[in-house]
């Protein structure tokens, strides 16, 4: 997991601000553990977001460098806990458009499905 939370720290992390569901405030983490750490991960489908998230969100995917969201991809790929996050939502690697992980181990995906 660490590996994904270095690909995305490495892509700045940058996220439109989707709405969720409050979440619990998360137990002190231990010094000593690494930054990059996922502690929770959340899938959310773009089509859900409303039509100003999802601009932002476009245009957050396409400001990312070349090849940033095959390397997320690849990453996920490596990863049973988020390829069975996305399963459970009824989407692949493929599907994610962009990713976030924040600076308490919140990974955040963004997946749309193929029209």
């Amino acid at each position: 997991m660490i590996a994904i939370g270095t690909a995305l720290l490495v892509s700045g992390g940058a996220m439109a601000q989707a709405p969720a569901t409050p979440t619990p405030p998360a137990q002190s983490a231990p010094s000593d553990e690494k930054a990059g750490t996922i502690k929770t991960i959340s899938v959310v489908d773009m089509d859900a977001l409303p039509a100003a998230a999802q601009e932002q969100v476009t245009q957050q995917s396409k400001a990312q460098p070349a090849g940033q969201l095959q390397r997320v991809q690849s990453a996920i790929e490596g990863e049973p806990k988020l390829k069975s996050a996305l399963a459970t939502k009824g989407f692949t690697s493929r599907d994610v458009v962009l990713a976030s992980l924040d600076n308490d181990g919140e990974l955040t995906i963004v997946a749309k499905r193929a029209s």
